[in-house]
Parts: structure tokens; sequence; C-alpha cells
């Protein structure tokens, strides 16, 4: 298809996620008990806490629009070489098939973010939906069909068994690119398993967030964007903060604002009116933040309120703050995936940033900081490939999403976002 046809096609997809977004968010709601799906969910944002940002059905639709947009913008370049001897032709082409595998907790979100780009560029796809969560995918790739996109473009392959059905796509020699969202260990075994073909690679995998707070932040909006970082989508998800690191001087007064809105936060099935908790995906996800919350307070740490599991049906567990946390708890190490907000305090700006950094993971960073200078250090120290200055959101389909260190190679969205998907070839047409 030509880049105008491709740009006609995503044009058409992102209008019909659009109509139909009540029945995606339902469906999104029912299954994973997430909550804030839809622009009409009370709680708005992203799966986030009330009235924050647009919902995962209105972030999933914009990769559609953004990339609908790009699809027409694939660039190359025409010159003269240095020695004079010949013209430069530069051009990109589709890198070829591609094989995606996504994650559970933004089921829409994530495949959007992967096929948009690569229809955009011109790539066939075969996507992996997760296990827990895998009719989304199904729904949209109706809409796919809906709008138009040929047969045989995208297509789904459901399985019990992610291992089983990936290994020997991955193998196939015809196969040219792999995407992978979820696990950092399953990434690790992904990425070597894809070089035996050298195929293009971009994988996004754990996330320990920090989130800074200095003695200048305005602590009405730190506490906001910690709320917002911490409970989207119930915690679940990569860039949620995972470390409150809050300087001593103002710890007090932000664990009391942060517990003073944690407490009435509704916990209840997602798709009901007013809740800002929903269920966990399952019952291991409760165990892990009942252990590490556990481990925690063992070590010290004083629960200011929640910290317990809530009988079901349904996998649930209390909003939590957990305060007064050292840095050799479980907590601060592990990615928790749970509704519970851990605060540990520092004294220097360079304690700060240590305690930042001291992390395998680097995929977002949130800092909070009136002072100019003091965010651009932050900026320029904070190992990692995303950064919230005074906001508790990064996330948008026109910036590029990805990280550094054990988070993973490679980004999506943005302008970068289409080039994972494009070879470069260069021509030399020699002076006649």
């Amino acid at each position: 298809m030509l880049p105008r046809e491709r740009s006609r096609v995503l044009h058409r997809i992102a209008d019909l996620v659009e109509s139909r977004d009540p029945r995606l968010a339902e469906l999104m709601g029912t299954r994973a008990g997430a909550q804030g799906r839809s622009r009409a969910a009370d709680d708005g944002g992203n799966g986030q806490a009330a009235g924050r940002g647009p919902g995962e059905v209105d972030y999933g639709g914009e990769f559609l629009r953004w990339f609908s947009e790009e699809a027409v913008r694939i660039h190359g370049r025409y010159g003269l070489n240095p020695e004079g001897t010949g013209r430069m032709v530069v051009s990109q082409r589709p890198v070829g098939p591609s094989f995606f595998i996504t994650p559970w907790n933004f089921p829409f979100a994530m495949a959007t973010r992967k096929i948009a780009p690569a229809l955009a560029a011109g790539c066939t796809v075969v996507t992996k939906p997760p296990q827990l969560t895998p009719l989304t995918t199904l729904f949209f790739t109706q809409l796919l069909v809906d709008a138009g996109l040929p047969a045989g473009v995208v297509n789904v392959v459901t399985s019990a068994s992610s291992s089983r059905v990936s290994a020997p796509i991955i193998a196939d020699p015809r196969l040219r690119k792999l995407s992978f969202t979820g696990a950092t260990e399953v990434g690790h075994r992904l990425i070597a398993q894809a070089a035996d073909n050298v195929l293009r690679v971009s994988v996004e995998l754990g996330g320990n967030a920090p989130f800074l707070v200095f003695t200048d932040a305005d602590l009405d909006e730190a506490a906001e964007g910690a709320l917002t970082a911490k409970f989207r989508n119930i915690g679940q998800a990569c860039t949620a903060a995972n470390r409150f690191i809050v300087h001593e001087a103002v710890a007090a007064e932000f664990a009391q604002r942060i517990t003073a809105r944690v407490e009435t936060m509704k916990v209840g099935r997602g798709t009901e009116e007013g809740v800002a908790i929903g269920p966990l995906i399952d019952d291991d996800a409760v165990d892990k933040a009942a252990e590490l919350v556990a481990d925690a307070t063992a070590r010290g740490a004083v629960v200011l309120t929640g910290g317990a599991k809530i009988d079901g049906p349904g996998s649930f567990y209390e909003p939590t703050v957990v305060t007064g946390v050292t840095g050799v708890s479980d907590i601060l190490r592990e990615e928790i995936f749970g509704p519970v907000l851990a605060i540990a305090t520092f004294s220097t700006e360079e304690e700060a940033v240590e305690l930042a950094n001291n992390t395998e993971y680097g995929l977002v960073s949130y800092v909070y900081t009136q002072d100019l200078a003091r965010g651009h250090r932050m900026i320029d120290r904070l190992e990692t490939g995303m950064m919230g200055l005074n906001t508790g959101v990064v996330s948008n389909a026109a910036a590029p999403f990805g990280g550094v260190k054990q988070s993973g190679v490679g980004r999506e969205g943005g302008f970068e976002g289409i080039h994972e998907f494009l070879s470069t070839k260069y021509t030399l047409i020699p002076n006649s």
C-alpha cells in the first residue's frame, strides 16, 4: 500500500475506536478489573485516580492517529558526496514482518502502540496477546478488518503457552522484527532467541520509578502528582512511581497529605461508579503486595493507612501508604505492581540522586521542585529514559517511550517510534 493509503486506513481505525469506546472500556474493565478506561469513566486517566488525563481507550487511539500522520512523513535524503564523485540517495524501507508480545495491564494501548507504527511503516504483523487479557486484542483486530485493512496484514495467535508459540515464530527466517513488553527475565530470553536471526529488537521491561520531592516543591502539586503516578491502573503499570524519595524536612507533611487522600479512595469493581481502586490482576499480585509491606514494616517502616488484603470475591488489596522505609527493604528494590505508596527520606540532593539511581532499572523518574536549575540537573543526572518534571504523567503518543539499563532498548511513540520499523538503504549514483 502507498503511504497515503496506509494513513487513511489508520485514520479509519482511529474513528472506529472512538465510536466504539464504551464497548472497549467495558471489555477491559470486566476482564482486568481496571478503571479509567474511557472518557466517560469517573476517574479519567489511563487507569489513574479521579480526573487525571485521558483513559486507555483515548491513549491507545491517539497512537493510531499519530502514526496515521507519520505514515506520509517517512523521509530520506539526497546529495553530493564529499568527494564530489557521485550522488548519495538514502531511503527508508519497511523492516519487514514483525512479531509482538504484549502485556496484560494495558491490553489496548500496548497493542496500538506497536501495531500502529508497524502499519504506518508498511510492515505486516503477528501478535501474541496476553494470556490474562486476550479479548481486547481480538476485538481490536476485528476493528482493523472493519476499517479495511487487508486480510493477513495483522495476525493474532492466542495461546496458553507464550513460549510454545513464540519460539518457532522468532526462529522463522522470514521474521525481521521483535517487540516485547513485559517482565525483564522474559525479555532476556527473547533477546537471546532473536540473536540467532539478528532480528531488530525493541523491548520495554521492568521499572522501579523514583519520585523525588525536594524542600521547595509545591506539596499540593506533588501530592496530586504522586497519586497519579502511583495509582494509575491500581499501581499495575511499569511507569508507576515505586519509590517516593522525599526530603526529610517535608516528608511528614507530604505523607500526611497523601494519606488523607488515599483514605478516601473507594475500593470495588473497576466498572462501578466512583471506584478508584479496582481488583489486582490475580491473587499472586495481592500476595506480593502483602509480602513487600510486611518486609518493610519488619525493617522499621510504619503503615499510615491500608496495609491489608481485602477478603474476596476478587483479588483486592487496600490502597496503602508506608513511611520510614529503609534502603534495605525489598519494597525499594522490587517493582510493586500494586496500590502501595512507599516513602523514604533524604537530606541532600546528592543523596537523592544516589537513591534514585540505585536500581538496575531506568524507565522513568518523577521530580518535584520549583528550582529550574535543579530540574535541569535532574534531567542530566537521573538514569532514566523518561522524566516527569512537576508532573505525574509522561506518556504521550507524540513522545518517545522507553528506558535505559535493564528497562529495555528501543522507543515507542514519537518520531522515533516509526523508525523502529524502518530499514535504511543507501545508494551511490556515480557522476557520469
